[in-house]
């Protein structure tokens, strides 16, 4: 009898989260922004070339063995960037797709272990006198498993501490010039 209650709490515990998280947004966005004391061309530059990026990426140093291969052009459209890592970074792909200078980068970034997505990243970059202003977001699909995942884990906090790390050191990297 104290079984059959247990089994029966458990499936409608599974059963309230399964409905709960059928009831989250089909999409997602996860945003964060700084404000950096250097000219929006210098930042701008930074984000645009993926050579760039080891500078201030704070998935870079999560794995010093990654491999990484960089092809189509060398910065701006059509920039390719591959990695192949460890757990932490796992593998994938960004493209930039658009690039406006000075304010608007976009990747098209696809991630292909330990989970596939495919997601839409953006740098927008305002200038204020010698300040620029920017923000960086990520926006996809939110697919059932990762509903249901984020039942138990807040991914905005997850990916959000590490565009805050990367927003750091990209303001401290633009700052030195």
């Amino acid at each position: 009898m104290v079984v059959i209650s247990i089994i029966g709490a458990v499936v409608a515990l599974a059963a309230v989260i399964l409905i709960l998280a059928a009831r989250k947004p089909d999409d997602f966005v996860i945003a964060r922004s700084a404000t950096i004391g250097a000219p929006a061309s210098r930042v701008f530059s930074l984000i645009n070339d993926f050579r760039a990026w080891s500078l201030w990426s704070p998935w870079e140093k999560l794995d010093p063995q990654m491999n990484r291969t960089h092809s189509g052009s060398s910065s701006g459209v059509g920039a390719v960037y591959e990695w192949d890592g460890n757990k932490k970074v796992g593998k994938g792909r960004m493209e930039i797709v658009e690039a406006e200078a000075d304010s608007k980068i976009a990747l098209d970034l696809r991630f292909t272990a330990p989970w596939e997505a495919r997601n839409l990243t953006e740098f927008r970059l305002e200038s204020s006198g010698s300040d620029t202003t920017i923000t960086w977001s990520m926006r996809g699909t939110n697919p059932f498993m990762m509903k249901v995942m984020g039942m138990f884990m807040n991914m905005d906090a997850m990916i959000g501490k590490d565009f805050e790390a990367g927003l750091a050191n990209l303001k401290a990297a633009a700052e030195r010039g």
